[in-house]
């Protein structure tokens, strides 16, 4: 029986194949990349759609794409400092793989006018192989290796938009995996299109006056309300937070509500998660009360901050919190956070969030990030003012339109260099290759939340789940990776390749 391995390229543990195929539509994929060809395919200039394409013409033409008829008649709408003067059936399509992600509503096909170009989108997957189509964004959590574009023509791009954890597709955090995109917007400010603090509206979020004031907050622990607060339904993620919140619990009296390691009931008006989700005038005014939020991300990762963070920042408390590695970049300033990894046990953290919790002098200096002469990080006071796009903000395009236009000019711009080279190729040069590195994801392989991996019984459940998913999406990852260069058609052929990069790995071949 054919075994692979799942916990590394030694395949320190096996797992057969069979198991595998069963695994197969379970696990999230990742997509491909292919860098820019040094000598692309005749891809024609947008303005001459009948530039031929020598024996690859019929191939990316196939009789179910859309006609140029059928664009040209799509409406167009004018955006704000664009000189395009082309008509619809002239322009670089984008394909929004991922169609729920799609921007543009009722219909499914529109013209966009971005910064110095323009570009047709659409999320028809006719088009898929149409020789217009220049580039195909995909919404990371959502691919799926059995709908991968497959084959992957050498005149297209890829493109990556991926905000959430890291947990929702690990394809993403291995090297085989993100350089098959040509172009990204993470979570990582490594990222062509950073989406790094997504959760944070703007400045005047944070500098929102305390909800609920020192006094008060004395009051309500008197009254019997514990010191920290813990909210948590999402149990068993790769991050293992509930390992350390429990071992932390032995220490110091947490208020712990929702389904992980429930210790308080919430009142039955909040009940309901859609009022966290809204940030519900209830639900803030009932979290507000408490001095410290334990704020343990899902999965760990640099850059990868969500409201977990930003929220008690907002309302004036005090988050306790692990999750990002590089979280100290985008503070406020150098005293606004308490870092779990700053201690080396649950049991000296538990000591020091004791000592501020009766000490309302040193407890308020956490606090002095609301006046705007506290905040002294120029990186963050940097970082919102140049982002283009905006969180609620109508004077700026969301992220998703902002990074479909990104897109869109880097394909107009590599297209007249492709243009300009295939006319002279003497006086021009050809297009330099572009594609994502680890920079732009990588996250590592997820770490129990307390205590070493070897300390842990091999039947845990977050043993049995995290590290093998980690290292089973790296082995996706090859795969598809294999799909491509071998030019296949049919995805579906994805577990045999990865059986035969296994096979070839045990042979000492790889």
């Amino acid at each position: 029986m054919i075994t692979m391995p799942v916990e590394g390229r030694l395949g320190a543990r096996l797992v057969p194949c069979c198991v595998w195929l069963c695994l197969g539509l379970l696990c999230l994929l990742s997509t491909l990349p292919c860098s820019w060809s040094q000598d692309p395919l005749n891809v024609g200039d947008p303005m001459d759609i009948g530039d031929s394409m020598d024996a690859d013409q019929g191939a990316f033409q196939p009789q179910s794409a859309l006609s140029d008829m059928e664009f040209s008649s799509v409406a167009s709408y004018r955006g704000p400092g664009n000189n395009d003067s082309r008509g619809n059936k002239d322009l670089p399509i984008l394909l929004w793989w991922s169609a729920g992600l799609f921007p543009h509503f009722p219909g499914d096909t529109e013209r966009i006018d971005c910064h110095t170009s323009s570009c047709l989108v659409t999320r028809n997957r006719k088009v898929q192989l149409y020789r217009r189509t220049s580039s195909i964004i995909f919404y990371g959590t959502d691919f799926r290796a059995y709908e991968a574009p497959l084959p992957r023509p050498s005149h297209q791009t890829w493109a990556l938009f991926h905000e959430e954890s890291p947990m929702n597709n690990y394809v993403l955090s291995h090297s085989p995996g993100i350089r098959l995109f040509n172009y990204t917007a993470t979570f990582r400010r490594g990222s062509d299109y950073p989406l790094t603090l997504q959760w944070l509206p703007s400045l005047g979020y944070l500098l929102q006056p305390v909800a609920v004031s020192l006094e008060q907050k004395n009051r309500w622990r008197r009254e019997g309300l514990a010191p920290i607060m813990y909210m948590q339904s999402h149990c068993d993620v790769p991050s293992d937070r509930d390992r350390y919140v429990q071992k932390l619990m032995k220490y110091i009296e947490v208020d712990s509500y929702g389904k992980c390691l429930n210790s308080k009931p919430l009142p039955q008006c909040l009940e309901d998660t859609s009022t966290a989700t809204g940030e519900d005038a209830g639900f803030m005014s009932f979290t507000a009360r408490y001095k410290f939020h334990l704020a343990l991300e899902n999965g760990l990762c640099q850059d990868y901050m969500t409201e977990k963070l930003w929220r008690p920042l907002h309302q004036g408390c005090v988050p306790v919190y692990r999750g990002s590695s590089s979280v100290a970049d985008w503070m406020p300033n150098n005293l606004s956070v308490i870092l779990i990894d700053d201690f080396p046990s649950p049991q000296d953290l538990a000591k020091f969030l004791k000592a501020l919790d009766e000490n309302d002098e040193e407890y308020a200096k956490y606090l002095q990030f609301k006046k705007p002469s506290h905040v002294t990080n120029v990186g963050l006071l940097e970082a919102l003012e140049s982002r283009e796009w905006g969180v609620n903000d109508m004077s700026k395009p969301n992220y998703l339109n902002g990074f479909e236009c990104y897109v869109c000019d880097q394909e107009n711009t590599r297209l007249a260099i492709e243009r300009a080279y295939r006319k002279a190729p003497e006086k021009s040069p050809p297009p330099q290759p572009k594609m994502a590195n680890n920079s732009h994801m990588g996250c590592p392989l997820p770490s129990p939340g307390f205590g070493d991996r070897q300390d842990l019984h091999i039947n845990d459940s977050w043993v049995q789940m995290w590290p093998q998913d980690y290292w089973q999406s790296l082995d996706q990852a090859e795969g598809l990776e294999s799909l491509i260069r071998h030019n296949e058609s049919d995805p579906a052929l994805l577990w045999h390749h990865i059986q035969e990069l296994a096979m070839r790995r045990a042979r000492g071949q790889a």
